[in-house]
């Protein structure tokens, strides 16, 4: 008894030395507000996936093969994502697409207010990475175009940046390429998350988002490049427009634009709707008892005595 007194006075004492250290920290290394702590979060785990993925593209092209092929492209970016989600996965969620956080508002797992805190802070971290890209391949990106900026052509460059469709490819066909791949992201990732089917092991999520992107990347991306993310492309689309590449980036490919922004957002919802669908309305119910949450049994199992007939 004596022990577990003296256990529980050391306790009491180690909180209390714990909330006089938190009350002597800097105001600003404990920020409270949780709109700022998300948008941070968001905008910094953006900017390392866009980064990364971003720098794969410039190093492919730039180097004019020397330096990484397509698949290069892809790996980067699967990486990237693994890297993003780890900078802000506990914080934000790492979501660091508009489609996602727009797909999750539809279906309850965010609220509507934190929408423009999501998309805002990927708008930021998108355009931060599409600066930093330019400054650090800024040398090989003029010595590549000849100290040209070009957008479509043998030496274009915008494409460093953002997305541009296949020559053969019609704006028709763009939009069902990005609703089709921003739905197949969607739903797998409402698979990952989902605790009572087959989850993501817990630690594991940043990889397996990754490896989804990555594969997504060498299955659906010769048509276009696989955007599904409507702030990873019109940010630093608009970037490309102010620092040289002009009003072109918004008109070619049949002002192919607008694509990207609109039809991740459908296929966001398209994918993570059927996965609801399909899967998740018909999990078993839970009941409680005195062990806690069980779910029902679908069906009763057979008998033993019947399966020996």
């Amino acid at each position: 008894m004596k022990d577990s007194v003296e256990s529980g006075e050391s306790v009491e004492r180690r909180e209390d030395q714990r909330e006089r250290g938190q009350r002597s920290r800097p105001a600003m290394a404990c920020l409270q507000n949780r709109l700022i702590r998300v948008g941070l979060a968001e905008a910094l785990c953006t900017y390392v996936m866009m980064t990364f993925g971003l720098g794969a593209v410039a190093q492919v092209v730039t180097g004019r093969g020397a330096f990484g092929q397509y698949l290069s492209i892809n790996v980067g970016f699967g990486l990237g994502v693994t890297m993003g989600v780890h900078v802000g996965g506990t914080v934000s969620g790492a979501h660091m697409n508009a489609a996602v956080s727009f797909a999750m508002c539809v279906f309850g797992r965010l609220a509507w207010k934190m929408l423009p805190i999501y998309v805002l802070a990927q708008l930021l971290g998108s355009f931060m990475a599409a600066v930093t890209i330019y400054t650090v391949y800024n040398d090989a990106i003029y010595d590549y175009g000849g100290g040209n900026l070009t957008v479509t052509g043998a030496k274009a460059t915008a494409g460093i940046f953002a997305t541009y469709p296949a020559p053969y490819l019609s704006v028709h066909g763009g939009f069902i390429d990005q609703v089709f791949g921003t739905a197949i992201l969607l739903l797998c990732l409402m698979a990952f998350a989902d605790q009572r089917n087959r989850p993501a092991a817990r630690g594991s999520e940043g990889v397996m988002a990754g490896l989804l992107v990555l594969l997504i990347g060498i299955s659906l991306g010769s048509n276009s490049g696989y955007p599904i993310n409507p702030t990873r492309d019109l940010a630093p689309r608009v970037f490309t427009a102010v620092a040289g590449w002009g009003s072109e980036v918004f008109s070619a490919g049949n002002t192919w634009w607008w694509v990207p922004v609109v039809a991740p957002l459908l296929g966001g919802v398209m994918g993570a709707g059927l996965y609801k669908a399909f899967v998740e309305l018909f999990h078993p119910a839970l009941v409680c008892d005195q062990n806690g949450p069980q779910e029902v049994q679908e069906l009763e199992p057979l008998e033993v005595s019947s399966l020996a007939t």
